[in-house]
């Protein structure tokens, strides 16, 4: 019986410590959703405003018999993708999801090169067939120069592939994240009814600069989608982990207090069966 309940104390301790470690991991993460949505929804706007006036621009380019790769794509063989993942896990199955999804896409495409952010997409690729072009670790706060640093990465690829695509998770909610495949080049245009501009210096280079301006803020705007996904999964993840400890808690600690007890009526009988056969003997 003596065993039993130190089995259960050491059981009961062990849980407690691991609770306050997810209750506090649920504290952080809660505090990083409100700071990286602030951030994400400042930040949504742009490239979509952006790609509208792009649009309109291909719109008239096309008109006036003018192509370029950012609107028809390269000749370049193979593809090019971007996997966004997390550093650390504790996050439910936001980290298998985003891996599956990039699996999927490799085993569809064929000479696709990588480009991949986040510790436990490098560990889940770094084995298999496929090239890594680049690899980046600890992006904890996603910034403009994270941004441009992956931008030139693109960039740079998109002259020997054919297209460059992008799997993250999307923030829709503070329950609901979403795995998408999204292409960036060539840039995923709206059709519009072509207008007349006035262009400054000239076609080529305004569009180059938009384009390489659009690819910029597009890839801002999917490290803080990541992010934000990423905390909201982990909150997810650590306030239910903090329910389990205390449903467990609460019925371990009614076994020890049954437990107790049985030991307290077990020593109880024992004094009372001394006492009668002191009695006897007197």
């Amino acid at each position: 019986m003596a065993a039993r309940l130190r089995q259960l104390r050491r059981r009961i301790r062990n849980i407690q410590r691991i609770r306050q470690i997810a209750k506090a991991m649920h504290t952080i993460a809660s505090s990083q959703v409100i700071l990286r949505k602030r951030e994400l929804l400042s930040a949504r706007p742009f490239p979509e405003e952006m790609r509208l006036i792009l649009s309109e621009l291909a719109s008239w380019a096309r008109a006036n018999f003018y192509i370029h790769p950012f609107f028809a794509g390269n000749k370049g063989q193979g593809y090019g993708l971007l996997v966004v993942n997390a550093d650390r896990g504790l996050c439910g199955r936001y980290v298998d999801e985003v891996n599956h999804a990039a699996l999927r896409f490799l085993r569809d495409h064929e000479n696709t090169q990588l480009v991949v952010l986040g510790d436990k997409a490098i560990r889940f690729f770094r084995h298999g067939p496929w090239t890594m072009r680049k690899t980046y670790r600890r992006v904890e706060r996603p910034t403009l120069a994270h941004a441009q640093e992956i931008q030139g990465q693109l960039l740079s690829l998109y002259h020997e592939v054919s297209e460059i695509h992008a799997i993250y998770t999307e923030f829709k909610g503070e329950l609901v994240q979403r795995v998408r495949v999204e292409r960036l080049l060539p840039i995923p245009l709206q059709e519009t009814t072509p207008r007349e501009f006035f262009v400054e210096p000239d076609l080529p280079t305004l569009i180059e600069e938009l384009g390489q301006t659009w690819l910029l803020g597009k890839v801002h705007q999917i490290l803080l989608e990541a992010k934000t996904a990423e905390h909201a999964a982990r909150r997810q993840a650590m306030k239910a982990a903090t329910d389990n400890a205390d449903e467990l808690l609460q019925k371990l600690t009614i076994q020890y207090n049954k437990a107790r007890q049985q030991r307290i009526t077990l020593e109880l009988m024992d004094i009372l069966g001394g006492a009668e056969a002191i009695k006897e003997e007197l």
